[in-house]
């Protein structure tokens, strides 16, 4: 499958924002591990500002960067939300709530808990009537949420966001569910190259024994191992590093069981 890169959101520990982290990704400075600071989108009415979450205001945030970048209308593009976990806080509230005589759950919160719930809110805040995917797979939500969107920009030709994230959860639910920070991407992907393009993927899946990659920096390394979205950066350092002049490079994603995603990054495709 091939697709191409038009923008791309990112947020995280020390990452804020994708032009601030580009020349760290490509290894050009330090790594600063500085807490990531969330805030209620502005695309978002008041009342649903009020409500949003910290899932929702990650997934806005990334994903209104990707598609400014772009230089898209959000109304007109297809989405793809990819997280493992959903909205930590909220589950552990409602547990909670559950341990408690009185059982009486808000519906805010019952709302804020749905897997789809930043789909929701990015449908409200863009007005997008765009085809939306909320997904879910673990460990590797980001690698199916990519090879959800690459399938769609290919076998329907469509511009599509991917947007995923995933937080950590409160104590104690953290000791049987550890995710270490707050890490949040997007892409903006088309079926063809425009005059925005900055990057050509070309995504296979393989069932060969292919090295994963892995960041080189050891801060990086750990938040990659750490936090199930930040699986995705081996590939957004590989995008830095293009445009930082490489010419190419191939990108090993793990998909357990037994299979990878192998990505070629290039510009222009190889």
């Amino acid at each position: 499958m091939r697709a191409y890169v038009e923008g791309i959101g990112l947020l995280g520990p020390g990452l804020a924002g994708w032009a601030a982290s580009r020349a760290v990704l490509a290894g050009g400075s330090a790594y600063v591990a500085t807490p990531a600071a969330l805030a209620a989108s502005p695309l978002l009415p008041p009342a649903e500002r009020r409500r949003s979450v910290p899932t929702v205001k990650l997934a806005m945030a990334v994903g209104a960067e990707a598609l400014e970048q772009a230089g898209r209308d959000p109304a007109t593009v297809a989405t793809v939300f990819a997280s493992s976990s959903g909205d930590p806080d909220t589950l552990h509230q409602i547990l909670e709530t559950l341990a408690t005589e009185e059982r009486d759950i808000s519906p805010t919160r019952f709302h804020n808990s749905v897997h789809n719930a930043p789909a929701g809110y990015w449908s409200i805040a863009t007005r997008c009537r765009e085809p939306s995917t909320s997904l879910s797979a673990h460990d590797e939500s980001f690698q199916a949420g990519l090879l959800e969107a690459a399938a769609e920009v290919t076998a329907d030709g469509w511009t599509v966001g991917l947007i995923a994230y995933d937080l950590p959860y409160p104590e104690p639910l953290s000791k049987v569910r550890p995710i270490s920070g707050t890490f949040g991407t997007a892409l903006v992907l088309t079926p063809s190259p425009t005059d925005r393009s900055f990057a050509c993927l070309d995504i296979e899946l393989s069932h060969g024994n292919e090295p994963v990659s892995r960041m080189a920096d050891s801060g990086l390394e750990a938040l990659r191992i750490g936090n199930p979205t930040a699986r995705a950066l081996p590939l957004l350092a590989a995008l830095a590093k293009l445009g930082a002049g490489s010419p190419s490079e191939t990108v090993v994603l793990d998909l357990p069981p037994g299979s990878r995603i192998v990505i070629q990054v290039s510009w222009p495709c190889r």
